[in-house]
């Protein structure tokens, strides 16, 4: 047993109507940020920044999404 126990992950939602998720990449550096697109008007908001393939499930995970676009 360690010191540390593994963080809770809660659940949130997002306006699935207007919003969709997705990963924006970095060509040049690699810099990976997760957020959502507005559909109508185009605007990015970051929700996190992703260091590793966990904090990418972690993310995954607390919004429920199974399907995550790319974008450059």
């Amino acid at each position: 047993m360690g010191i540390f126990r593994k963080k809770q992950i809660q659940k949130a939602d997002y306006d699935r109507e207007n919003w969709r998720p997705v990963l924006r990449c970095s060509i040049c550096n690699g810099e990976q940020v997760a957020g959502f697109k507005n559909i109508h008007t185009g605007v990015f908001r970051e929700e996190c920044f992703i260091l590793s393939d966990s904090d990418l499930e972690d993310f995954k995970a607390k919004y429920g999404i199974t399907d995550l676009a790319k974008e450059y």
